[in-house]
């Protein structure tokens, strides 16, 4: 692999021995002038993967072989002090997504070579290739449109025939998993966690900042225990695998969106639908986020009866007019009652103490009494 691939494609196992032989220090990379150039190409990879894109350029100079290279490592090195398992989910995908527009470009000789560096055995043959079928299992497994189940492939003496965008695409996943599969790290030192603190301090900031933009609002974790009954029975059917109708469709992941569910998590719960296609469910999710320009947020409890989605309305609906009303009314009664319980073990606690100071205090009086006697 020459140099300029090995910038493009920093996860590739040849690039380790490369970075080696630089001769580049841990320490040199975090605090040498002469790679500030690398850090922040390092950072702005990172900030790119929550922005939604990481963008890449071939430009022929050393300077920007040496910086695009390094800066892999050091955007690794943040990713694993934000130490979050979503946001290092996202960033490998997006890391894959940018391998991906590039492997594209490739010729066929470089892209059986590249699969072999994650164990894909592979063969070109006109303008298809063929893999073998555990590799394409392992690799298309978690891709959720029906034409990659292995019973829509053809099969030929255990080898599965796949255009080269296919071939392309399953690199896409073997690459995504190579970069997860390197988090975490071995804990970071606290040297180094103190040096990233200001680069993970704005790289949270912004991801925060992403999200609100994005329909999410600030109600700590999901909870989907105390959804309102509308939004509740739309869950039950799409993971039963009931089509539901595009007005509760709407709803529904409007209303997980802005309690906090990622765009990931929602694409995840839509999977097991008769006609879940990820592309197009993938779009309609982040338009409605917001990805387009227009923050879309769920409809009040009036337009949910107008739609016939009002289903399973209990006593507490009755109050409210809004299902995120409902949800955060929840969240409150459900943390009034923790605070209740807390302050009554906590009244308890007391209580034991007051009793075991009073049988000191006769255990003392007793000894006295006795030495007295």
């Amino acid at each position: 692999m020459d140099e300029e691939h090995i910038a493009l494609y920093p996860f590739a196992s040849e690039v380790s021995a490369y970075v080696e032989s630089l001769g580049v220090s841990l320490e040199s990379l975090l605090n040498s002038p002469a790679f500030r150039r690398s850090r922040a190409r390092g950072m702005e990879r990172v900030m790119q993967s929550i922005e939604g894109e990481i963008e890449k350029s071939l430009t022929k100079d050393e300077s920007w072989l040496l910086s695009e290279t390094l800066s892999y490592p050091f955007a690794q090195i943040l990713v694993a002090c934000i130490d979050d398992q979503l946001f290092t989910k996202r960033y490998a995908l997006k890391e894959a997504e940018a391998a991906l527009k590039w492997l594209e470009k490739e010729s066929t000789d470089f892209l059986l070579e590249f699969g072999e560096d994650f164990g894909i055995q592979a063969e070109a043959e006109e303008l298809h290739f063929s893999m073998h079928f555990a590799d394409y299992i392992r690799f298309s497994s978690s891709i959720r449109e029906p034409i990659w189940k292995l019973t829509n492939r053809q099969l030929k003496s255990g080898m599965v025939v796949v255009t080269k965008k296919d071939f392309v695409r399953l690199l896409q996943e073997a690459i995504k998993e190579r970069i997860e599969k390197s988090f975490p790290a071995p804990k970071i030192p606290s040297e180094i966690s103190s040096f990233c603190a200001p680069y993970v301090a704005e790289i949270k900031d912004h991801f925060e900042i992403h999200k609100k933009k994005f329909g999410a609002t600030d109600f700590g974790a999901v909870e989907p225990e105390l959804f309102p009954p509308c939004i509740s029975h739309a869950l039950a059917n799409v993971q039963g695998g009931v089509n539901l109708a595009h007005s509760m469709r709407f709803a529904m992941t409007s209303f997980l969106l802005s309690v906090g569910m990622s765009v990931d998590e929602i694409l995840n719960l839509f999977n097991v639908s008769p006609d879940f296609d990820a592309e197009t469910t993938l779009y309609q999710i982040e338009h409605i986020a917001g990805a387009t320009g227009n923050i879309y947020k769920p409809p009040a409890c009036d337009t949910m009866r107008t739609y016939g989605n009002c289903i399973g309305r209990d006593r507490l609906c009755e109050k409210i007019n809004h299902p995120l009303a409902y949800y955060e009314k929840k969240l409150y009664l459900k943390n009034r009652e923790k605070e209740k319980g807390k302050e009554k073990q906590e009244e308890e606690e007391r209580g034991k103490e007051k009793q075991e100071e009073k049988r000191k205090g006769k255990t003392r009086r007793k000894v006295k009494g006795k030495e007295k006697a």
